[in-house]
């Protein structure tokens, strides 16, 4: 997915939202977005919103020197999510179809997306979404090559989500490698964040190589390209990753919520929608 010229004041937005997350000095926050408005200034039209979000973090930490800004709101969350997973699975184990079920609180807990300017519940959100239809329902061909896998390959995106992604692993019956940042970047999780989901309970993590809010392929590890290209299952979670393998050269099962009109815009679905979606080769 290219950058749109829309994509660029929410270039600006996430500065200065990371910028006073990571310091209250007004001086080094201005130079922040200094810095991020010569970078807007010279990006190529053709790179992901994903590959510039990895610059704007760089800058962040250049300038403060803190390597993870939003790490007090991750724990927050994490708490939260944790919270109320006993109820999850209990809705999951009284459904009809559970598979479809943990779909849905897996694509729930996409809200919690700190790159895109929106507020948002977690609880009341979760119940909206376990009652709406989807834009986008790739469901019967998901299905299909759940079934004739041998394994899968997850790619993560946000904490607390990842929470909600235990829910949908523990469904599939699979063997399932579930996929992280490398660094800290915006709320996404990373090694550590996963271990803290619990996540190493029910997967085996490994690091996608990529610094981004989002996987990029050539800038991703050897071993994960590996999976990628070899897994009979991928499963890509959040607006981060769709950005970045949305043009990809492989099938790949997207399961997001859109809280951005550009990525709206490119599904051909309205905002807000919630998606289950092949991309084909």
């Amino acid at each position: 997915m290219k950058t749109y010229l829309d994509c660029i004041p929410c270039f600006m937005q996430q500065a200065l939202r990371a910028g006073r997350l990571a310091t209250t000095n007004e001086k080094k926050i201005k130079l922040i977005l200094d810095k991020t408005g010569e970078m807007v200034k010279n990006v190529s039209m053709n790179a992901t919103p994903a590959e510039t979000g990895m610059m704007i973090y760089g800058i962040v930490r250049e300038v403060t020197g803190v390597k993870d800004p939003f790490k007090a709101i991750k724990k927050q969350h994490l708490k939260e999510t944790k919270a109320i997973y006993p109820e999850l699975e209990k809705i999951v184990a009284n459904s009809d179809d559970k598979l479809l079920t943990a779909i849905k609180i897996a694509i729930a807990g996409n809200i919690i997306d700190l790159g895109v300017s929106r507020a948002f519940d977690i609880v009341s959100d979760v119940k909206k979404i376990l009652k709406q239809e989807f834009a986008v329902f790739d469901y019967t061909a998901f299905k299909k090559q759940l079934k004739k896998t041998k394994n899968i390959l997850y790619i993560g995106d946000n904490v607390g989500e990842s929470v909600f992604d235990k829910i949908l692993i523990n469904e599939l019956k699979k063997p399932v490698k579930y996929a992280v940042r490398s660094i800290p970047i915006i709320n996404d999780v990373t090694w550590e964040d996963a271990i803290a989901s619990g996540l190493h309970e029910v997967t085996e993590l490994i690091d996608s190589g990529c610094k981004s809010p989002g996987v990029i392929l050539n800038q991703s590890t050897p071993e994960f390209l590996e999976l990628f290209n070899t897994t009979g299952l991928v499963i890509s979670k959040g607006q981060g990753n769709y950005e970045g393998l949305s043009d990809c050269n492989r099938q790949v099962f997207f399961l997001l919520k859109s809280k951005c009109p550009i990525i709206a815009n490119h599904l051909g679905i309205e905002d807000n929608a919630i998606i289950l979606k092949e991309h084909k080769i």
